[in-house]
């Protein structure tokens, strides 16, 4: 067997600007995997928060080793990008990682990570970071060397995929990916959760980062159109201020939950919404919530984002509205059930699985490894000619 066919399972370096004790979503579910067959190292962004840096390792879900770097505050952007390479170079000693794939889920960790030798880069792409609030200014840059590193790209829904095909040969579209036994759940009787219980129904739910792609203004108007429907609203707020969020009798903030306990709160809803302004931060969003709703066995009521009207308000399986008007009407159109759409729904579903997903990826990352190493093969062997 030649050293190209891989026969050591290479581990796996993430760099992530998402916390992995965050909301549990697109890379959980694909690392969470990925660390039944080798060791997982997801590095979060640091903290400023120590007189020396130091890297934080502990042990999470399925066995993922998160890194979380602890630097002094005040450091200039040189001494930043010096120390946290020092802290990468310091966990793969520490760790004796020497043959590795790097899997970057942001731009912004390539200073302190580009020296690195790994098998194969993969750049995990599941949302357009540039055009997020706040989002730093080298990161197009970034990006842009970014892609001309990753030997694979994977993007996070259609959209997405459209926007960078043309800027890597090696790029292929992922949309989110669901769990159906977890989701599936919420169609059993259960006890409504404490803080849920006694909001009366109709219920509509939505559950979600509540940042800049929230609709806050719909979210107003379909409060006021109907005072009598609760809505009920889970997740952390980031990025905007939560005085910014409408308040009514009937809009209802639970705070974030852990992914366990989501389908517990979707049992108890009558439907489900997809809220997302439409504007720069979510032109190419492919919300995961979409699946998982829809798993649940609840009636969607989405605005126009191009990744939900195409496959699922193409197909009915969601209703599309964009004004609260239109939000009233079909929001009443789902409180009518419908077994005929919920069932053409789950035989969509059946071949959305995190499994399939991540075995697809992991199958085009195992080929990207094997190239780049029969490439360095090739070229040791033309050096020796020479």
């Amino acid at each position: 067997m030649t050293e190209a066919t891989l026969p050591i399972v290479p581990d796996l370096l993430c760099f992530s600007h998402l916390r992995w004790d965050f909301v549990f979503q697109r890379p959980q579910h694909l690392l969470t995997r990925f660390a039944h067959e080798r060791r997982v190292f997801f590095i979060e962004e640091p903290h400023f928060d120590a007189q020396t840096p130091r890297m934080d390792l502990r042990e999470a879900d399925a066995g993922v080793r998160v890194a979380v770097p602890h630097l002094p505050e005040g450091l200039d952007e040189q001494a930043r990008i010096d120390a946290l390479r020092g802290l990468v170079d310091g966990l793969l000693k520490a760790e004796d990682v020497n043959r590795y794939v790097s899997w970057y889920y942001t731009p912004m960790a390539l200073p302190f990570s580009r020296h690195l030798t790994p098998l194969a880069v993969a750049y995990d792409c599941m949302d357009e970071l540039s055009l997020f609030r706040g989002a730093p200014a080298a990161l197009v840059d970034l990006e842009r060397e970014l892609l001309s590193r990753a030997d694979v790209v994977f993007t996070g829904g259609q959209s997405l995929y459209e926007a960078k095909k043309d800027r890597h040969p090696n790029a292929h579209p992922f949309p989110s990916s669901v769990d159906v036994p977890h989701f599936q759940r919420a169609r059993e009787a259960q006890p409504d959760p404490v803080d849920q219980a006694n909001i009366p129904h109709p219920r509509l739910g939505f559950f979600g980062v509540l940042d800049e792609r929230l609709d806050l203004d719909l979210l107003r108007g379909l409060a006021e159109a109907r005072p009598q429907w609760q809505i009920v609203l889970i997740g952390p707020v980031v990025k905007i201020d939560p005085a910014m969020l409408p308040k009514a009798p009937n809009i209802h903030y639970l705070g974030m939950k852990k992914y366990a306990e989501l389908p517990a709160y979707l049992a108890g809803w009558d439907v489900a919404l997809l809220l997302f302004a439409r504007n720069e931060a979510t032109r190419y969003i492919s919300p995961t919530k979409t699946p998982e709703y829809l798993a649940a066995g609840k009636p969607v009521v989405s605005t126009s984002i191009r990744d939900v009207v195409s496959p699922y308000g193409a197909r009915g399986y969601v209703e599309i509205a964009d004004t609260p008007a239109d939000f009233v009407s079909a929001v009443e159109a789902c409180l009518r059930p419908d077994s005929e759409r919920q069932a053409r729904a789950d035989h969509f579903l059946a071949k959305m699985s995190w499994d399939e997903t991540f075995s697809r990826m992991k199958r085009l990352l195992d080929q990207s490894a094997q190239h780049r190493q029969k490439a360095r093969t090739a070229q040791g062997r033309t050096a020796e000619a020479q």
